[in-house]
């Protein structure tokens, strides 16, 4: 069996178990995932980088920590939602700062906020304006919402799965959820913000290339 054929579980176990390739298949298979969530999280790709690269270091280092209990790939999103809410606290960052340019690059399955190869110019354009004002809106936010509605409305997880990563209750994110949207409503009045942030309630599947400028290795 070669490490492209192993599950989830299976390249964890092997890297517990002292496979020097397992972790860095496993982050690789994922990377471009967890490298939009942190993306998202932090508002600019320096402080995403460093916060991506925490958390792998964590996972790396923690790997026994891993319960079993949800799929690897929420463990990690979890992992990595922890390190941006550690570093978004140590920086006090509360107000919005610039987007990155590219952030379309980082995060088409399962956004809601992702322009569509497809669309007119005029159309593209629009859907770029809004998309920067309900991204540059959400970086307002207090950190437990903006995580919450970074996963839940932009990455398309479900809200038992963000429970989960986020290791609260159902309730919890559905509530801080629901006064993100609030106060998003409040910032963005004239965009259709239950069009643009509803929840799509279907977590994306398939993995697509990675960025150019994500993290590209496990940690050593």
């Amino acid at each position: 069996m070669t490490s492209d054929d192993r599950d989830d579980r299976t390249l964890l176990a092997a890297h517990l178990d002292g496979d020097a390739e397992a972790f860095g298949e496993l982050f690789a298979r994922h990377r471009d995932r967890l490298w939009a969530v942190a993306l998202r999280t932090m508002g600019n790709r320096e402080d995403a980088a460093d916060a991506l690269q925490e958390a792998m270091i964590a996972a790396f280092r923690r790997a026994g920590s891993y319960r079993g209990d949800a799929q690897v790939t929420t463990w990690l999103h979890r992992v990595v939602v922890n390190a941006c809410l550690d570093r978004l606290r140590a920086l006090k960052v509360r107000h919005a700062e610039a987007l990155p340019d590219d952030v379309d690059e980082y995060g088409g399955r399962g956004s809601l906020l992702t322009i569509s190869e497809a669309e007119e110019p005029d159309a593209a354009a629009l859907t770029a304006e809004r998309r920067d004002q309900v991204l540059a809106a959400l970086a307002t936010l207090p950190d437990d919402q903006r995580a919450a509605l970074v996963l839940v409305d932009m990455e398309g997880y479900p809200v038992a799965d963000v429970a989960r990563m986020l290791d609260c209750a159902i309730g919890t994110v559905k509530s801080r959820c629901a006064r993100g949207r609030r106060r998003l409503a409040k910032l963005l009045v004239d965009l259709d913000v239950a069009q643009v942030t509803a929840p799509s309630g279907n977590r994306p599947s398939g993995t697509s290339v990675p960025p150019s400028d994500a993290p590209r290795g496990p940690p050593t």
